[in-house]
């Protein structure tokens, strides 16, 4: 995936930063906004993971930092569950202003809570994922038990959570009292997948059940059997990146591109605003050709001489593994390694314009295995007999003629 950082502010005129990660080899197809746990922040790997699944699939992501957390701005001590909505709505303005409006929330503990509150406030949503998220948004409440009293007495108080100090105020704590969540869902209207693990020990698995109950279909349940409230294992965020990847597309505007249809082995087809980026039918497998973004194009696929390159390099290691194979040579692996260029033909004495390039293919090749020098060195004439090699180095000719 491609990541780009992103600034926005929000009600309150506080900078917010975030990453918006981009798939690498298209335009995406829809916008998600994520939205983090109760004192994490964009970078914690759970969520890049479930980012790079959905970028994989066409979507941009959106990961930003809450207000005084990470490295956006303002004091997390003034802040609260309310706040954290509002900046879920400027970043969903954000996206609407300079690329295009989300269709679709994921929210991860408190930050699902979080997602369905926003969810009601922004038409543009048709889909919500929470994970592991908590059916009250007042159950935060259960991490501040041992500092409650000293809240409520003083005003304030010092937690330490998940190994980091932070202030909580009582209007943190009046805020999260005041959102009750089971009538918001009632009426969210929105298409709903629920993640939760029954060995959740945060925040229990009873909370998925009472979203579940009070959501409307089309809604969704998966277990995340044997995962932790915070995903640590890398298998279980991947997981969860997949399935909403694969789940939204059932509730999403996400296009099925036409193959390439032809009835020769090879073609290629590209629409007059795609700029280079062009669709290739290569056999029956589908390709995407294109070029660096400082040409014009995308970088969304491969350029063409890198398509040429790469048939030179698969054919010379296919020929010389095909060759070892009928002497009962013991070569373990060949490694074809090529660099495309243009060079000055000055040199070249059977050209017929000295001061013109030509075009030159340097290929180193790595030979792995219980080889003599003599076979190495066969091999290496071999390399040269590859009829890919034979096509690039003979005559050829290129006849072009209209459709009819």
């Amino acid at each position: 995936m491609k990541t780009k950082k992103v600034h926005f502010t929000n009600n309150d005129g506080k900078k917010l930063e975030g990453r918006l990660e981009l798939p690498f080899n298209q335009d995406p197809h829809n916008f998600v906004l994520f939205a983090h746990c109760f004192t994490c922040n964009k970078n914690l790997i759970a969520i890049r993971n479930i980012c790079d699944s959905l970028t994989k699939m066409g979507f941009a992501v959106l990961r930003f930092d809450f207000t005084g957390l990470g490295a956006s701005e303002g004091d997390f001590s003034d802040t609260n569950f309310s706040g954290n909505v509002a900046d879920l709505l400027a970043a969903a303005d954000f996206l609407k202003e300079n690329y295009a409006a989300p269709t679709m929330l994921v929210g991860h503990s408190l930050g699902g809570a979080a997602v369905i509150y926003a969810a009601a406030k922004i038409a543009s949503i048709q889909a919500v994922a929470t994970i592991a998220a908590p059916s009250d948004p007042g159950h935060v409440l259960n991490l501040l038990e041992g500092s409650k009293n000293e809240i409520m007495k003083k005003g304030e108080a010092v937690v330490n959570l998940g190994g980091r100090n932070f202030t909580i105020k009582k209007q943190f704590i009046d805020d999260l009292n005041s959102a009750p969540m089971s009538e918001v869902v009632q009426n969210l209207k929105k298409a709903l997948l629920i993640f939760h693990a029954p060995q959740d020990n945060t925040v229990g698995i009873e909370h998925a059940e009472n979203i579940y109950k009070a959501a409307r279909h089309p809604k969704s349940f998966v277990s995340l059997d044997g995962a932790d409230h915070l995903l640590s294992d890398q298998q279980d965020s991947r997981y969860v990146g997949g399935v909403v990847a694969k789940w939204a597309e059932r509730y999403l505007p996400v296009p099925e591109e036409e193959p390439v249809k032809s009835k020769n082995e090879v073609a290629a087809s590209l629409h007059k605003g795609d700029q280079f980026t062009t669709r290739l039918k290569l056999g029956n497998h589908p390709f995407t050709a294109d070029e660096p973004v400082e040409s014009g194009g995308h970088n969304y696929g491969p350029t063409p001489y890198n398509f040429l390159s790469g048939g030179l390099a698969a054919c010379t290691s296919m020929t010389l593994q095909m060759y070892a194979r009928q002497k009962g040579w013991d070569l373990e692996n060949v490694a074809v390694h090529i660099n495309h260029a243009k060079d000055y033909a000055e040199d070249c004495a059977n050209c017929k314009d000295p001061s013109a390039k030509i075009d030159t293919f340097k290929r180193t090749i790595s030979l792995k295995g219980n080889l003599s020098s003599d076979q190495k060195e066969r091999l290496i004439e071999i390399a040269n007999k590859c009829p890919v090699h034979r096509t690039l180095t003979g005559e050829v000719e290129v006849m072009t003629v209209l459709e009819e």
